[in-house]
Parts: structure tokens; sequence; C-alpha cells
């Protein structure tokens, strides 16, 4: 029989379990929510979007290291060259996949922009063999065949390669990859990555402005807040994430992390009723199937997986 004190151990390990589950489904569902979000701001375009988006993120970052104290661990890193480096390079991607996205659901591919953060973890499994010389076992590189099939019987029915589905896959993928090289806290690293991206994004919506382009001051107040509120939908969910991986296993993460695209996957097809041929479901097949491949070896093997889980953009 338990001691009253390890029972009341195991009943707070539950309650942060579930905490940790909620914060998750937050995080991931706020993300997959997203397209519903950058639909509203179709008037400013992708690049102006993105260019606020980098912003007020910075804004809202800065508060949380005040609120939080973190100041002395970001100076840290910006006096950590390899580190800077590294997350200059993640600011790059980072800006490449939000812009490639933005734009994505702006001009009617949310389905696509689905796609890439499904195939993203099959993206991660090859660089973690290309880049850091790891082994697959056989389940793993039966995920990736399956992968690739998935690409071209998609390439076969877009008539062209899903390039925005691949660009999304490969900068994320590589985002994350240097992430954890940099080994950075999420919150260090935001404002890192913002910071190295304000000076151009400043200098563009500025000059948006001035030529009569731009249109945060001529869009109206509500607008206005939208855009200003692209860096609060940013950090409530990355935040969200912070608070469950410390709380829940990484396979659990893993398996949450699927619902983003799920979401997006569901809104393209049933709120913005992108065309869906037979073609483009046989490969959204190929690439669950490699998914459920993927996810059922790793839970099996109950270790990590090539490159883990990074928040989504």
């Amino acid at each position: 029989m338990s001691s009253p004190s390890v029972a009341g151990q195991r009943t707070e390990h539950d309650a942060e379990h579930r905490r940790g589950v909620l914060f998750g489904v937050t995080a991931y569902g706020i993300w997959g929510l997203f397209p519903l979000y950058w639909a509203l701001l179709s008037a400013s375009g992708a690049l102006e979007t993105l260019a606020h988006r980098m912003i007020w993120s910075l804004v809202v970052v800065a508060g949380v290291l005040l609120w939080t104290r973190r100041f002395g661990t970001f100076r840290a890193v910006l006096r950590n060259r390899r580190q800077l480096l590294l997350l200059t390079a993640a600011a790059v991607l980072i800006a490449t996949n939000w812009g490639v996205y933005i734009w994505g659901v702006n001009s009617g591919h949310v389905v696509e922009t689905a796609l890439g953060y499904f195939i993203g973890p099959l993206v991660s499994v090859l660089l973690g063999v290309v880049l850091l010389g790891e082994r697959l076992r056989k389940a793993q590189w039966t995920a990736v065949a399956l992968g690739v099939v998935a690409v071209v019987v998609l390439a076969v029915g877009y008539g062209e390669l899903p390039w925005i589905a691949l660009v999304l896959a490969c900068s994320f993928a590589t985002y994350g990859l240097v992430k954890k090289l940099a080994n950075v806290g999420a919150v260090e690293s935001m404002a890192v990555e913002t910071s190295v991206t304000l000076l151009p994004a400043l200098a563009f919506v500025v000059f948006l402005e001035a030529s009569g382009n731009g249109t945060f001051t001529t869009g109206g107040v509500g607008h206005a807040l939208l855009l200003v509120g692209g860096g609060f939908v940013t950090m409530v969910p990355l935040l969200a994430f912070g608070a469950a991986a410390v709380r829940i296993p990484l396979s659990v993460i893993g398996l949450l992390q699927y619902l983003t695209p799920s979401l997006q996957f569901t809104f393209g097809v049933l709120v913005f009723r992108e065309h869906m041929p037979p073609e483009r479901w046989l490969g959204f097949a190929f690439v669950w199937l490699a998914l459920i491949v993927l996810t059922f070896d790793g839970l099996r093997r109950r270790t990590p997986p090539a490159i883990e889980p990074e928040p989504l953009p």
C-alpha cells in the first residue's frame, strides 16, 4: 500500500501532466487556428504582415524578458558568438517560413501549408542522417520512403512540385536543427531572432508608409490592431509550448504537434473550400501513413526522435 506522501506525489505528478497536456493542446491549437487570423490581414500582403509580425513579436518578447527578469541570459547569448551566429541563421529561416506560410494562406493554399508541417518531421529525420550522421531503423526508412512517394503523387496532382509545402518543411526542419545546435531557451532565442530582423522589418514598414502603400495607418483601427496582435498570437502559443515541454514527455509532444497541420488541413478543405482531387487525397494518405509508422516506431522504442519537435511558427 502506498504511503500518503507517495500518493500525494503521484497525484501532483498526474495534475502536472494534465496541465502539460492542456498547455500543449493550447499551443498547437492556436497554431492550427493561424490560417483564420492571417486571412484577416490579406489586404496587407505577406511581406507587410511578416514585417509587422517581427516588430510586434519583439515588443512582446521584450515584455516577457522584463517580467521574468531574464535580460541577463539574453545578453549572455548576444555575447556568445557561436550562439549569435546560429540564431541569426535561425532568424533567416523562420522569417522565410513565416513569409511563405502567410503568403500561402492568403493566396488560397492552406491545404498545401498544412502539408508542409505534416512532412516536416520526415525532413527532420533526413537531416539527422545527412548532417548528424544518425542511423535510421527500418521503420524510419519506410516512413521516409512513403513521404517521398507522397511528394511524387502530389507533384503529379498539382502539375508541379508542391513548393510551398517543401519550403515550409525544409525551412522549419532546418530551423529546428539550428535551434537544437544553439541550445538557447525559447524566449531568449525568440528575442535574439526578432532583434536580428527588427531593422529590416522596421525599414520596410517605414518605406511602405512613406510611399503610401502601407496599410497600418490607412486600413483603420481594427486592421492596425490585427497587425499589432500578430506579435501576441506569435508569443502566446510559444509560452504555452514552453510550459508543456517541461511537464509532459517528448513522445506526447510529438503526438500533439500533428494537431496543428490537422486543423490547418480541416480549415483548408471545409472553411476555405480548396479543391481536393483524388490524387491529392492519395498523396495525403501516403503522408499520414508515413507519420503513423514514424509515430508508432518512436512510441515502441521510447527514444527521442532524431530532432526534437520545435514549436511551430
